[in-house]
């Protein structure tokens, strides 16, 4: 049966894939069809990645996955020292994005330019980040990880469901997720289609 831990990863990989097409989506409509822009789940979008990927998903890869691939083998070192500087950027970028929000909200039209570039920025970031993950680290992770090494990064990642650990945040994570879908347009979510600016 293959780690719990690649289930998680990919799991998780794919639901941030489904929020950043969302948020680069809505940035688009707006441009391409002069859709108003919904501030409140831009807002939403940025705290489900701040939440998921910045504080959960990236420290446990570093400390868990990272740590015990490092020290099965050399082969994984070069780019697991690139991931882990990107997961360090990742708190940078989410800054400048938040930024940018903050900016066209409050500056109106002249604002959006710099938040789709901040978006389109993440964006790319992330796709790339993801897809290094995926196509290298994960099958290096599973020729030279041991049933003990795994035990540990299982553990580590199934934390959500402990019962004394799991269930409060993964809630949270899940509750914020459906907000989103719920608020956001058709084809991205149910909510009601964006009214195109007057």
């Amino acid at each position: 049966m293959p780690p719990v831990a690649l289930a998680v990863i990919r799991d998780e990989h794919r639901a941030l894939t489904a929020v950043l097409q969302a948020l680069q989506s809505l940035a688009r409509d707006i441009r391409e069809r002069g859709v108003e822009p919904d501030f409140d789940l831009f807002s939403l979008i940025l705290d489900y990645i701040e939440l998921v990927p910045e504080k959960l998903h990236h420290p446990k890869e570093d400390q868990y996955l990272f740590k015990a691939m490092r020290a099965r083998t050399a082969e994984a070192g070069a780019v697991l020292d690139e991931l882990e500087a990107e997961h360090a950027r990742g708190d940078g970028l989410m800054h400048e994005l938040r930024h940018a929000l903050a900016r066209y909200r409050v500056g109106g039209a002249r604002g959006f330019e710099a938040f789709a570039a901040a978006v389109e920025d993440y964006f790319d970031f992330h796709w790339k980040h993801m897809r290094k993950e995926e196509e290298v680290v994960l099958p290096l992770a599973e020729r030279v990880l041991t049933g003990a090494d795994w035990e540990a990064i299982d553990a580590a990642f199934k934390a959500n469901d402990d019962p004394l650990f799991g269930p409060q945040p993964r809630e949270e994570f899940r509750a914020l997720f459906q907000r989103i879908v719920t608020r956001a347009p058709a084809p991205i979510g149910v909510g009601a289609p964006a009214p195109p600016k007057r």
